[in-house]
């Protein structure tokens, strides 16, 4: 694999490439419409996406079906995903090994836009933001996207049921006995790679400087979504998430039996008796500032010191 090794923690999560597939939601028409409106693709026929981390294609998927028959690359690291999305055949997609820090295959300031379904928080960093600002056209944009379960979004987010909130605190149960302290995307850490690209002074901030490579204030919207599922596709999209799938043992029966005994303290049911699920879809975007333009603004400021 050219570029930077892939996220150990990551590779291991998501060894069930398949399962992953089958039980993670998709992206909602209407979000998907929303993020590429506001990078200035959608309706731009033949645009050429990026989607990276592609993962086994949810977005991709979506990307492929719009009518504007999208030119897309799907950059992905993870043997077992890329082998699934490669088996979908979708059209107009080429998928490609890569990492958010090395994209070989995909040329310089050929990319109208750039999007990362349930990844970025994997390689929030400098590196990762100047290899996708390499890509991208003078001001393509970059979107992120992630659906988050009550139960996996940032702590400070309420939650609709006692269920929702027990699973919840098994989660993060499960990480502090794990003792794994690498951020996640309901940690919010991701945010600040975007936030420490230029000092915090005025002249800095007008400068803009070679790390100011992406447009502040990031823009930021959420999407509701709830979802009905028996109790046990309740459990597979819970064993989806990394800290979880990787139990093993008495490990997962446990965690298994308090999944259930979680369900018990109040959830919401549909007439079918199945569990509903309550979340929310993120979606991120910020626009690239070309080099030229950065060097134009630092001439501004030279010239009206």
């Amino acid at each position: 694999m050219s570029g930077k090794t892939f996220n150990t923690h990551a590779q291991s999560s998501f060894a069930a490439s398949a399962a992953y597939d089958q039980h993670r939601p998709t992206y909602s028409p209407t979000i998907v419409q929303f993020l590429l409106e506001n990078l200035n693709v959608a309706g731009k026929h033949g645009a050429h996406i990026v989607d990276l981390a592609a993962g086994t294609g949810k977005l991709t998927e979506a990307l492929a079906a719009r009518e504007e028959q999208f030119d897309i690359t799907a950059v992905e690291p993870h043997d077992g995903m890329r082998e699934v999305l490669e088996a979908k055949k979708l059209p107009r997609v080429r998928v490609v090994e890569g990492t958010g820090e090395s994209m070989p295959a995909v040329a310089s300031g050929s990319v109208d836009a750039v999007l990362v379904a349930q990844a970025f928080h994997w390689f929030a960093n400098m590196p990762a933001l100047k290899e996708i600002h390499r890509v991208l056209r003078r001001h393509g944009g970059l979107g992120l996207v992630w659906n988050a379960e009550e139960y996996n979004q940032p702590r400070d987010q309420p939650t609709s049921t006692p269920g929702e909130t027990r699973l919840r605190e098994i989660l993060l149960e499960v990480i502090a006995e794990a003792g794994d302290r690498e951020p996640r995307f309901r940690d919010l850490e991701w945010r600040k790679v975007f936030d420490e690209q230029v000092k915090k002074t005025p002249l800095s901030l007008i400068k803009a400087s070679d790390d100011q490579l992406f447009s502040l204030p990031i823009g930021q919207h959420l999407e509701p979504f709830e979802v009905a599922l028996s109790v046990e596709q309740a459990w597979q999209r819970y064993n989806t998430l990394g800290h979880i799938s990787t139990l093993q043992g008495e490990a997962k029966e446990r965690v298994y039996k308090e999944f259930l005994d979680a369900l018990t303290e109040g959830v919401e049911q549909d007439e079918k008796g199945n569990v509903i699920l309550h979340g929310n879809t993120w979606a991120v975007w910020t626009m690239k500032i070309p080099a030229e333009g950065a060097d134009g603004l630092a001439d501004v400021q030279s010239e009206t010191s």
